[in-house]
């Protein structure tokens, strides 16, 4: 199998799980780690807004090439598998039908509010150094 074809597969499995995380988080037979790691990642990976933008020179992809794919692999590693197979389920049937992923607006929330914490921080910091 050519490499691009592989890649190809790797991207509709993340796809796949990212929205199975969505169904997982909800199932009574997820644990409350489960749950608590899938919502911040299911509302990162819909977010529309990322942690590092794209238009930042390399650093813009490492969370869509490396950081959102570490946190669902770990996130499914937590999920029992039979809800694993379940929503997998789920998120094919709503992907086949919705034709997109689903956009979580408490993810830009939470992009914007990271970045609100680190900009307070780095003020702090700055303000209190320029300030001697």
């Amino acid at each position: 199998m050519p490499l691009l074809d592989q890649l190809r597969q790797w991207a509709r499995r993340i796809k796949t799980d990212a929205v199975a995380l969505w169904f997982a988080k909800n199932h009574p037979q997820t644990p409350w780690y489960a749950k608590a790691l899938g919502a911040f990642v299911v509302a990162y990976a819909l977010s529309p807004i990322d942690l590092i933008p794209d238009f930042i020179p390399v650093l813009g992809y490492v969370d869509d090439l490396l950081l959102l794919p570490a946190l669902i692999w770990l996130t499914v590693r937590l999920i029992p598998t039979e809800v694993l197979e379940q929503s997998r389920l789920q998120a094919a049937e709503w992907l086949r039908q919705a034709h997109d992923r689903p956009k979580a607006i408490g993810g830009a929330i939470m992009v914007v509010a990271i970045w609100l914490v680190v900009g307070l921080l780095l003020l702090w910091k700055f303000s209190a150094f320029f300030s001697r």
